[in-house]
């Protein structure tokens, strides 16, 4: 039986307040972060986790020590669940996506994507480095519950990857608010 895989994106950070675009940026995580991530703890208590891996960027991995601490368990760094390596857009306002051309842009249901910008890791290399991720945890942690404490970019990609979809398709699912839960089975969707 495969995994029970959680998939948690982290509190509210600084960038994520005033509006700049992360990437690889490596912000703390704001009051409202860290109370965030004491709630999505409690709202998880009882599903069971047993282990949990964070992205090494702060924001996540604070995200991830606060639910561990919590949930009585340790986290484990787990390097590609960093975030997009969002390239020339790394710091720049949120905003500044609008400038972009239109062939280089989707606009979803809560935020705009941009599709290309110098240096910036595309979507079909996430898209492969998500189903990496979900090989590797499946084959490390059978029968298990594991949480993952990751980012909105590469969380849409994993979850395209769970699903057997093509990346365009994963940016057009729901975006997931600070300490959104995703549970990753068959049948299952946003918890909150």
């Amino acid at each position: 039986m495969p995994a029970d895989i959680y998939l948690v994106r982290h509190g509210q950070n600084e960038d994520n307040i005033e509006g700049i675009l992360n990437g690889h940026r490596d912000r703390p995580l704001t009051e409202l972060g860290r109370e965030q991530a004491r709630t999505v703890a409690k709202k998880l208590k009882d599903n069971g986790i047993q282990v949990i891996y964070s992205s090494p960027l702060k924001r996540a991995h604070e995200t991830a020590q606060i639910i561990g601490s919590l949930l009585g368990l340790p986290v484990t760094v787990l390097p590609d669940l960093i975030e997009r390596d969002f390239g020339c857009m790394t710091g720049r306002p949120v905003a500044c996506i609008e400038d972009l051309p239109a062939h280089a842009i989707l606009p979803t249901d809560g935020v705009t994507y941009f599709l290309e910008a110098e240096g910036s890791e595309d979507f079909p290399t996430l898209l492969e480095r998500g189903k990496r991720v979900l090989a590797w945890v499946q084959a490390k942690h059978p029968e298990e519950h594991v949480l993952l404490v990751a980012h909105g970019d590469i969380g849409k990609m994993i979850r395209a990857a769970f699903h057997g979809w093509e990346w365009l398709d994963g940016l057009k699912t729901p975006y997931l608010d600070n300490t959104g839960v995703l549970e990753l089975k068959p049948g299952a969707d946003v918890l909150e």
